[in-house]
């Protein structure tokens, strides 16, 4: 049943990518939203874009934003839209920037995709089926102990001083640390090239995209108390290829 909708992201991703490739490398007026965050005409135009499209196709959905906010709240089936997930990136030429959207029922997660416009690479995940890499079946890395995991965070300024401490315990006990990737690290996780994704300060929009991508290639995806991601949870995310290294990092996060 969910398939159903594909049409719809295929539809709206087509034009977000017009867009998105339009703007890339020129120059561009950068705001600052009230956390500071950087937003752009880009963000924007293709955030009204989408919705436009899910509107018009399906009106008696909800839909939350990045930009421009949340319809129809009470909607069973509800739309989650970051239009530049990464405009840092963006704003700053690297293409490892992505669109992401979600679809939930009754809040929880059924469908996501990760669409990296500049790199040609799209996962789609559906809730009980596998995650599709570019239209083939992927899967996550079988590696079960951090000594032998590659590790991602956007960058460190996602964590408070506390959460900080327990996020470089961790990295010294990982093969590799590396910093970038906003959503294109959860792909990477999906597609066995990374094993553990570390991050702080994330929000619904953030989030919700990226569960049926993980869960759907064979990885586990929770926050650092190894709970459920849901509206109003703290914005703490570890996500892995195995439940054994997932174990092992909740271990070292969430140690008092």
């Amino acid at each position: 049943m969910i398939n159903r909708f594909l049409t719809t992201i295929e539809q709206a991703l087509d034009q977000s990518r017009a867009t998105i490739k339009r703007y890339y490398r020129q120059r561009i007026i950068v705001e600052s939203k009230a956390d500071a965050s950087p937003v752009t005409e880009a963000d924007r135009t293709v955030e009204s874009q989408i919705r436009q499209i899910i509107s018009q196709r399906h009106p008696d959905h909800g839909i939350i934003g990045e930009e421009h906010g949340s319809d129809q709240n009470l909607a069973a089936y509800k739309w989650v839209i970051d239009p530049i997930d990464g405009t840092k990136s963006f704003i700053s030429g690297m293409p490892t920037f992505g669109t992401l959207i979600g679809l939930t029922h009754h809040n929880r997660p059924k469908l996501g995709v990760i669409d990296m416009p500049i790199l040609d690479e799209c996962w789609v995940g559906i809730m009980g089926e596998n995650t599709t890499h570019n239209g083939q079946t992927c899967h996550v890395s079988h590696v079960k102990q951090l000594a032998q995991a590659t590790l991602y965070c956007t960058e460190p300024e996602m964590f408070d001083t506390p959460q900080l401490e327990k996020f470089e315990q961790l990295s010294r006990l990982v093969y590799l640390r590396r910093f970038g990737g906003d959503c294109y690290s959860y792909g990477l996780l999906a597609s066995g090239q990374i094993d553990l994704v570390v991050e702080g300060s994330l929000h619904y929009y953030d989030i919700m995209a990226l569960i049926p991508v993980v869960e759907g290639a064979g990885g586990v995806i929770t926050d650092w108390q190894g709970n459920v991601l849901e509206e109003g949870w703290d914005g703490l995310v570890v996500a892995a290829a195995t439940p054994e290294l997932h174990q092992a990092a909740l271990h070292l996060l969430y140690s008092h």
